[in-house]
């Protein structure tokens, strides 16, 4: 009897060794293995999206049409993040050409509404919600853009995943359930958002059987009638009467003389990698401009989560995002200096005013002049002939404008709400002109091939998260998903692109798994640390080996998402 007792204690002792204890192999803080494989692989924010995806690689997809498939079912089951309102942006490698692509699907502000207007009526800002801040929604201009170029299947066969999801419903995950509960009150006096994502009044939660069927019916007349349908048909139709009837001024026009725009993507060289972003409109080039100052530190000797490497990395934020603040707009308005802000020379020239034991309070500005917090999603697809598409798509605020067309179930973004109504200024508001936009997608090639597809969610945190990757891997050696899972760090500062300049530092918000010392460390050189805001983003990467010929895909923690492969 004595034997058995002391038998099972030792049991329960060593079965919660095994339970407590660290993972096997890799760094402690990594949540999962890489997924592997060689035929092709999908990471997304949503694991029925992911799924998707790989059904359509199975059955002949080329990466461009599992990721629509993808981005159109999460359209339906991530509304608190993206969808069919909003706009996309994409960087895609075409294996048969070896050169990368990049299309910029942003729609532009009404035609009919001026500057004066908003002047009339008192606002120094744009509000967040409501008919003012919408602009075109470029989605699914963007998604025919780029099945045209590299898609494989008919496009009735790329969405009909999405629009069975939609019919038949789909179990609502917990971040996702979680955000959309708690979306009712700053959404629910918009006309038609409770009755297309509040049906029953109270919203879903997790586990709970979510169904669209006026989004399944917009998507099938998409899926029959083209993208025409959307920005000149019937649909388009129903967006300027319901925009025009409700204080709005996006006008039929406006979505009928809509296009996409494909775009060459900038790089710079990063220790032998060369990392890709879009060019402004976006801010992807905030994410060179850091690198390219992060250079000349040691990193990979100061150590991953030292003093020395926040403080470093803090300071180049502060100074990519003074510039962002100035000069990101649309470039058909503003002559944005591109190839200067992503030189080596700038970065030395700007390098030099970094202190290495002092945070500064703020940077002067040397070029000319001309907050925000998004919900987006980011997937990307490889597929077994070596194509793969980094796509990252958004309504902005949550679910957007929170302004629902009626019967087609799904809200119009709310990105107009980043113009500067500053006269003067590089982003300020005019007709028919794109945003400072914050989705970016990334790329990294190396000698000339593939090696990386990512990206990181999140409003100003996106530059910031792209360069915690690229240092990770190639600075501290983590593999595709220790990268995304590691600790990060998110400095926010005054500095918007509105041409405001930072003048009190900012402040620093770290993740837990920051050590005290560090934290004490930056805290002696003025850094101002706050509590984590809880919101660092969210990743999903996929790397190809070149030499073994097969990918390595990584979806994070911080969201529902999955990476899987065949």
């Amino acid at each position: 009897m004595r034997f058995c007792f002391f038998a099972s204690v030792v049991f329960a002792a060593l079965l919660q060794s095994c339970l407590a204890t660290d993972r096997p192999t890799g760094q402690k803080f990594a949540t999962r293995s890489e997924v592997i494989a060689r035929h092709g692989i999908a990471a997304t924010s949503q694991p029925l999206a992911t799924q998707v995806a790989i059904d359509v690689l199975k059955k002949g997809g080329s990466a461009v049409d599992a990721a629509i498939a993808a981005n159109a079912t999460i359209g339906l089951m991530e509304p608190t993040g993206n969808g069919i309102g909003g706009d996309l942006f994409a960087i895609v490698w075409d294996a048969k050409t070896q050169t990368l692509y990049g299309l910029n699907a942003s729609g532009r502000s009404p035609a009919s509404l001026t500057l004066d207007e908003f002047q009339k009526r008192g606002l120094t800002a744009i509000p967040p919600f409501g008919p003012l801040p919408v602009t075109v929604p470029g989605c699914v201009d963007g998604w025919f853009e780029l099945h045209e170029k590299f898609g494989r299947l008919p496009m009735k066969d790329v969405l009909a995943p999405a629009i069975q999801y939609c019919n038949e419903g789909f179990p609502v995950s917990e971040v996702i359930a979680s955000g959309w509960r708690g979306s009712r009150k700053t959404f629910e006096q918009y006309p038609g958002f409770l009755d297309t994502f509040f049906p029953d009044g109270t919203g879903p939660n997790t586990g709970d059987i979510f169904r669209n069927p006026m989004l399944g019916g917009t998507l099938q007349k998409i899926a029959d009638g083209g993208r025409d349908v959307y920005y000149k048909g019937e649909i388009a139709r129903t967006i300027s009467g319901f925009m025009q009837a409700n204080g709005g001024f996006l006008s039929y026009d406006d979505l009928a003389s809509h296009k996409s725009e494909w775009v060459q993507p900038v790089s710079t060289n990063y220790r032998g990698y060369d990392v890709w972003e879009l060019p402004p409109n976006g801010q992807g080039i905030a994410a060179l401009q850091m690198l390219n100052v992060l250079e000349a530190y040691d990193l990979k000797k100061a150590g991953f989560g030292s003093i020395d490497h926040l403080h470093w990395f803090t300071e180049a934020k502060k100074l990519a995002f003074e510039d962002r603040a100035r000069l990101y707009a649309d470039m058909n308005f503003a002559n944005v200096p591109v190839q200067r802000l992503i030189s080596k020379e700038y970065a030395t020239e700007r390098r030099a005013l970094i202190d290495d034991k002092s945070a500064a309070s703020e940077y002067p500005v040397v070029l000319p002049y001309a907050l925000q917090e998004g919900d987006t999603i980011y997937l990307t697809v490889a597929d077994k002939d070596r194509n793969m598409v980094s796509l990252i798509q958004s309504n902005y605020r949550g679910f957007g404008s929170g302004m629902c067309p009626p019967g087609l179930g799904f809200c119009l973004q709310d990105r107009g709400q980043l113009f500067d109504l500053t006269p003067g200024r590089f982003n300020t508001y005019a007709p028919m002109k794109r945003p400072f936009h914050t989705i970016i997608p990334a790329f990294v090639t190396k000698d000339g091939k593939p090696f990386l597809s990512f990206g990181v969610m999140g409003g100003a945190t996106q530059p910031q998260g792209h360069v915690q990757i690229v240092t990770n891997i190639i600075d501290f050696g983590m593999n595709t998903q220790e990268a995304g899972d590691a600790p990060r760090i998110l400095h926010e500062g005054s500095s918007e692109p509105t041409g405001e300049q930072m003048t009190d530092g900012g402040t620093v918000a770290l993740e837990s798994g920051f050590s005290m010392k560090t934290r004490k460390g930056l805290k002696a050189r003025g850094h101002q640390l706050k509590p984590a805001p809880g919101s660092f983003g969210g990743y999903q990467g996929i790397r190809y080996d070149a030499e073994r010929d097969i990918y390595f895909g990584a979806s994070e923690s911080r969201k529902d998402g999955i990476a899987a492969g065949y």
